[in-house]
Parts: structure tokens; C-alpha cells; sequence
């Protein structure tokens, strides 16, 4: 791939696009409204996306996927966030529960776990954070204990997206207390039907209400010793690779809410009349959408650079995927208030969609590592050098 190929998307790409597009306007889009009001899991997208193969594109053939790349992954779930956030979060944590798998598991253990994902048979979450261990990952508190070939797991895990529709989990948990920090940490793939392993009431949350996100806890479930995944002491450290290419992923989402919330504003200015001429004719407002526009673009291609320095496991991924994730939610959160300002009054009722984007574009800053936390890690990479 030359340089210029990385600001350029393929053919392949753009028609992936124009499908992905037509599934969110007509199977997505009307349910949005009500999927945030009843704070409902998107059935109705979680179906559709299956009967595309959009739910969980990332997973490659061998294991029973479609083998999108990661730019291609990144457009499907843009597009479908300019519909609606929260069934975005739909092909985004499969990702993000399945990618320790793809990243540091066993074969068999993929094998067993990769191909219900990629059929739609199953979804699949991450369990990373705690109540005192948020950004701190490291001190997390959750323990697993070997007993004989099997593991015992005890503790908790907080805000994790889409718990009590996944069917499995990739946990993170404490396996040597005495050893060295960050070092002494495992992943293992828990089973929603595991004894001992219950949910914690529903969130109520500002946006993507849609996509539940609850508390984890586990009283002593066993864990049979094939569901490790990598080896021993590992699992912070795919954890962390885990969120340099799947940072990119929120990227793409936080672009797909402002692209959603600009069309919305653009169309409205349009149509809406004062002093006797359509609002988009005055300059401020035209000002407004210029920038606007471009800062969507900027973030676009940032996600997209990002994204192909994931599919080639570059060694600079840290910092672009955390700058993409960083500029593009930033960007969001702008974009989509500027786009409920230019509605008005209009703007701040439910009657339109622009108030449901803003609260779901404020996520995009906080999950998969607060912006703050991104600015560290590329300051850390810049200071590498």
C-alpha cells in the first residue's frame, strides 16, 4: 500500500458503504427513536445487520466470517451510527469482546468461540473495567485462582456494554496477587450461563440507551482451564492491544453520529425560514456548517489512516488509534451541539433526532479510555521517540 492509498477508500469499500447505508436508512433508522425512549436493545438492527453479515464483519473466514478489513469494519459502523448509536455498539463490541481472541488465543480456542460470533448465533462483550479500576486497569481486584486444570473467579466488572445479551464475555482478572503488576494478570472467556455468574440492574444512562450496559459479577465461577486465553500473565497485555485497534472502531462511530447530526442540520437550515429567506443563507450559519464540515472530514480521515495502520498491525497503531478516537470524538461532541443549536428550539426536542445524537455522541469520549487518558498515551509515544 503506497501512502496516498491510505487517503483513498477502494471501490469495494464505497459499495460497502452505499449497502451498509441502505440497511441503516430503511431497517435501522425508524426504530432509533424508540430504541432510546424505551431504552430497548435494537432487535430489529441486531436482525438486520445478521442478515447482511455487517453484525460481526471483522471475523475472518476461516472461523465462518465475511473477513472485513478494518477500514471496512470502521465504515460499517459509521454508517450505521449515523442512524443510530447504540445498534452501532452492535458490530463495535463484537469486536471489542472477540478481539483478545483473534489477537492472543489458542486455535481451538477461536475455533470454539469465533464462528457463533461470526454466524450470529451469539454476541460477544469485554469485561476490563471496575468500580476502582477504570483508567487504573492495572490495580483491578478481580481474582482467578487455579484449582487443579480449572480457574476460580471472583469479583466484579463495571460498564460493560451490551451485558445480558452477550452470551460471552472476555474477563480480565487478577491470576498472581504477589506478582508483578500488570504482569500478573489473565483473560478468559466467562459464559453468560456459567453458575455463579449474574448481572447487575441495567445503567441509566444519558445516551445509547439502547445498548445495555451493566455490572458483572462473579461468586466463585469455575472456569475450565481451555478457556485462557493466550497464556498466564498475559492478559493485560492483549487487553491493551486490544484498545489500539479497536479505539479506531469509536472513531468511526463518534464520525458516523456527527455525519448523522450534520445531514439532519443541513436539510433543516434548508427548509426553516426567518427574515424572509431559508436560514442557510446567512453567512453565519453557512460559517457554522463550514466548520463543522470540516471538522468531520479532518476526523474522518484520521479514523481512516487509523484504521489501516490497524489492518497492518503498524507499530505507531498506539498513537493513531488513540488520536483518532481522540480528535473524532472531540469532534462529535462539537458538531452534533452546534447541529442542535442551528435546530433551535427544534433542536432541543425529541421531535427531531439532533438532541438523541448529542447525548450519544458525549461516550465517545469517555468509553475505551477517557480523551484525557488518550492524550497520555500519545504524549508516552511521543516521548518514546
Amino acid at each position: 500500500m503506497s501512502d496516498f492509498d491510505l487517503f483513498t477508500t477502494s471501490d469495494d469499500h464505497e459499495e460497502l458503504r452505499a449497502a451498509v447505508r441502505a440497511v441503516a436508512d430503511d431497517k435501522i433508522a425508524p426504530h432509533a427513536a424508540a430504541v432510546d425512549a424505551d431504552s430497548a436493545f435494537p432487535q430489529d438492527a441486531y436482525d438486520a445487520l445478521r442478515a447482511t453479515d455487517f453484525h460481526a464483519a471483522h471475523i475472518a473466514e476461516e472461523y465462518d466470517g465475511v473477513g472485513a478489513d478494518a477500514l471496512a469494519t470502521c465504515i460499517i459502523i459509521e454508517e450505521v451510527a449515523r442512524a443510530c448509536a447504540s445498534s452501532s455498539l452492535i458490530p463495535a463490541v463484537n469486536k471489542l469482546g472477540t478481539m483478545p481472541l483473534i489477537l492472543g488465543a489458542s486455535d481451538d480456542v477461536k475455533r470454539r468461540y469465533l464462528p457463533p460470533v461470526a454466524r450470529g448465533e451469539a454476541m460477544f462483550s469485554y469485561g476490563l473495567s471496575e468500580r476502582e479500576a477504570g483508567s487504573d486497569t492495572a490495580s483491578m481486584r478481580t481474582q482467578a485462582v487455579a484449582d487443579g486444570d480449572d480457574w476460580v473467579l471472583n469479583g466484579q466488572k463495571s460498564w460493560i456494554t451490551n451485558a445480558g445479551v452477550s452470551s460471552y464475555y472476555t474477563v480480565m482478572a487478577v491470576t498472581d496477587p504477589d506478582g508483578k503488576r500488570g504482569g500478573n494478570i489473565s483473560a478468559f472467556v466467562v459464559h453468560a450461563d456459567d453458575e455463579g455468574f449474574t448481572l447487575g440492574e441495567p445503567e441509566r444512562k444519558l445516551g445509547i440507551k439502547g445498548s445495555p450496559t451493566r455490572e458483572l459479577f462473579f461468586d466463585n465461577v469455575r472456569i475450565p482451564g481451555d478457556r485462557i486465553v493466550g497464556a498466564p500473565g498475559e492478559g493485560l497485555k492483549i487487553a491493551l492491544r486490544t484498545l489500539d485497534h479497536t479505539r479506531v472502531t469509536i472513531g468511526a462511530q463518534a464520525v458516523g453520529i456527527a455525519q448523522g447530526a450534520l445531514d439532519h442540520a443541513v436539510a433543516y437550515v434548508k427548509e426553516r425560514k426567518q427574515f424572509g429567506k431559508a436560514v442557510a443563507e446567512f453567512q453565519g450559519v453557512q460559517f457554522m456548517l463550514a466548520d463543522m464540515a470540516m471538522k468531520l472530514e479532518t476526523a474522518r480521515q484520521m479514523v481512516y489512516v487509523a484504521a489501516a495502520k490497524s489492518e497492518r498491525n503498524d507499530p505507531d497503531l498506539a498513537f493513531f488509534g488513540a488520536a483518532a478516537k481522540c480528535y473524532a470524538s472531540d469532534a462529535a461532541m462539537e458538531i452534533t451541539t452546534d447541529a442542535v443549536q442551528l435546530l433551535g428550539g427544534a433542536g432541543y426536542v425529541k421531535d427531531f433526532p439532533l438532541e438523541r445524537m448529542m447525548r450519544d455522541a458525549k461516550i465517545t469520549q469517555i468509553y475505551e479510555g477517557t480523551n484525557q487518558i488518550q492524550r497520555l498515551v500519545m504524549a508516552r509515544q511521543l516521548l518514546k521517540k
